[in-house]
């Protein structure tokens, strides 16, 4: 497995369903300036995938006031995206979700994104934080059994901010409006004193 961190996101095209349920042609560089959550799925049409799908359409408002923009892939075609936002909810459907899906069916997004299972057949649970310079900042990848946290991706969004505005590193359980610490001797030892115990 690939750790992008540090490096800057493989960029790629790719068509797109968009929160209107039109079809839109989506380079991930037009997003430069901006922060983006980037998250792979299995498939459409599937079990754990709708839960997410919808949890992250359901949060949306939260990571466009942090100015970050979410973005779905899954190896299956624009057409099949489409379908399954036209599919009510309680048939399995998605809905309306308010961010675009993108399009991997050569799985050539995933392949550059090193989230293939073993046997190159569908994507792992990957998810990749990337900063408004284009660098990955952070990456999780779950196995297919395992949803991820939408609270988590939003925490991680706001310790990027967090760090970028002031300097300072998140430590452990970190969330908005916390204290930072400073990234020296002193500065973690200020930190512990305080804060150790609840750790």
């Amino acid at each position: 497995m690939s750790v992008l961190v540090g490096q800057t996101a493989p960029d790629f095209t790719a068509q797109a369903v968009m929160p209107d349920g039109s079809f839109k042609e989506l380079t991930l560089s037009q997003f430069l300036g901006k922060k983006v959550v980037l998250f792979f799925y299995p498939l459409d049409f599937t079990f754990v995938c709708p839960s997410e799908i919808i949890a992250f359409s359901n949060r949306i408002a939260d990571f466009k006031e942090r100015g970050c923009d979410v973005l779905g892939v899954s190896v299956d075609s624009h057409f099949s995206h489409y379908a399954w936002r036209n599919t009510a909810v309680e048939n399995g459907g998605i809905g309306a979700i308010a961010y675009p899906l993108i399009a991997d069916l050569t799985k050539n997004i995933s392949r550059t994104y090193d989230v293939l299972t073993a046997d190159g057949a569908v994507a792992y649970r990957g998810l990749f934080l990337i900063d408004d310079k284009g660098v990955v900042r952070h990456q999780v990848v779950n196995d297919l059994p395992l949803g991820r946290n939408v609270d988590e991706a939003l925490r991680m969004v706001d310790a990027l901010t967090f760090h970028e505005e002031n300097g300072e590193v998140c430590p452990a359980g970190w969330k908005k409006g916390e204290e930072g610490m400073k990234a020296n001797a002193q500065g973690v030892a200020s930190y512990l004193a305080k804060h150790a115990r609840q750790l």
